[in-house]
């Protein structure tokens, strides 16, 4: 049995890897807080150099996850975490360097690697806290997504403080301060080996590809996945090109949409075991479903507010029902991982934000909220089919 200093000494471990899920919703929410001081919302846009913005972020993101096992096993957790945290901090401080006018091609090698750094990250965060997780998964979830999501909070609300105050150059450079922090306060800490938990075996993961219930867990992920990011990339760009608002403006309504989307999940967390999963669904995909036809023919602040303030609800209470599907149905799958049919979902959630770029390129900007609004139908329809799966099969 452990004694009472080794408990508190886990008790610290687990709680610095818990707070680095800030610093990986910061880097992750950077981009969509940024592109507007970058001067993406001007005339005339190039909706193409957003989207390979964002295509650098998740190839990054799905290479350092791909790669990270074997880095951590090679070189440890903390000198993995310490890495990721400092090279995110000079790639921050490169970004810095090439703002426009510098060609958007140097931006986006910048970002690909900002994308590995915090790809790489998780990786390590994951596994740092699966002791934690095999002890107490529901509050182990629960704080470690109160943790991204206040980290995605702070990046808008840094931005949207900054704006006008001082050069983007600057506000990077900020920002750079932010995973310096963490690199020095996992300098002084020490993580014990763990296992990365229990994984699929090959045998598992091929009839995953032959089971229905998996595929259609994943394409819910990627949908669901997709819409959330979506929407928080391309908000501020939406807003100021469709609804005229000002920049500052559009990066409060984006800190409001992560507000309204972690606030919901914190509530979601007492009523998932109180009502029937299914009511919940339906009525959640109506809200969201309800506040994207709000944003998508408003023309002013406070019908995109309110639109916005459905969307998050209504995406708010999906990913901890799925979450807790999965772990019903498929128990061997650390959620934390990219593990077989559902890494090629998680993958593709981050390309959604990517594609909207060469959308709104041909299209015009309303399909940034046109696309997440069929996927939002999605998400109801592949809600409903795989209830009736698994009342076919008796899952």
């Amino acid at each position: 049995m452990k004694t009472r200093e080794e408990t508190a000494l886990s008790e610290t471990h687990d709680g610095r890897a818990l707070a680095g899920f800030f610093l990986s919703g910061f880097l992750l929410a950077l981009l969509g807080a940024i592109l507007p001081a970058w001067g993406y919302h001007r005339d005339p846009a190039d909706f193409i150099a957003v989207g390979n913005c964002f295509l650098s972020v998740a190839v990054g993101v799905a290479i350092a996850s791909r790669l990270g096992g074997r880095l951590i096993a090679r070189r440890g957790l903390r000198v993995v975490m310490i890495n990721a945290c400092a090279a995110s901090s000079v790639t921050l401080i490169y970004l810095a360097t090439v703002s426009p006018p510098i060609s958007n091609w140097c931006r986006i090698g910048g970002l690909l690697f900002l994308g590995a750094c915090a790809g790489a990250l998780n990786r390590a965060l994951f596994q740092a806290i699966s002791a934690r997780y095999r002890r107490d998964a529901a509050s182990t979830v629960i704080r470690g997504g109160i943790w991204y999501g206040l980290g995605c909070l702070a990046a808008t609300l840094l931005v949207f403080g900054a704006f006008y105050a001082y050069s983007v150059e600057t506000i990077l450079l900020f920002m750079a301060a932010v995973p310096a922090v963490f690199a020095a306060l996992y300098y002084k800490a020490s993580f014990p080996s763990a296992e990365e938990g229990s994984h699929p075996t090959l045998r598992q993961a091929i009839a995953d590809f032959r089971s229905p219930g998996a595929v259609l867990f994943a394409l819910l992920l990627f949908f669901q996945f997709g819409n959330e990011y979506s929407i928080a990339g391309w908000l501020p760009l939406f807003l100021i090109r469709r609804i005229g608002v000002s920049p500052p403006g559009a990066l409060l309504l984006l800190a409001f949409y992560w507000l309204f989307l972690m606030g919901g999940r914190l509530l979601a967390v007492p009523i998932l075991p109180r009502v029937r999963h299914g009511k919940l669904a339906l009525i959640s995909g109506a809200l969201a479903l309800f506040g994207c036809l709000v944003l998508l023919f408003t023309n002013n602040p406070f019908g995109a507010g309110c639109g916005i303030f459905f969307i998050g609800a209504g995406y708010a209470s999906v990913y901890p029902l799925v979450l807790e599907l999965i772990g019903r149905r498929f128990p061997y799958y650390h959620p934390g991982f990219f593990n077989g049919i559902f890494s090629v979902a998680l993958f593709g959630g981050l390309l959604a934000p990517a594609t909207l770029g060469y959308a709104a390129q041909r299209w015009g900007v309303g399909v940034v909220v046109g696309i997440p609004l069929l996927g939002t139908f999605m998400v109801i329809a592949l809600l409903v089919l795989i209830w009736l799966e698994s009342k076919v099969t008796g899952r």
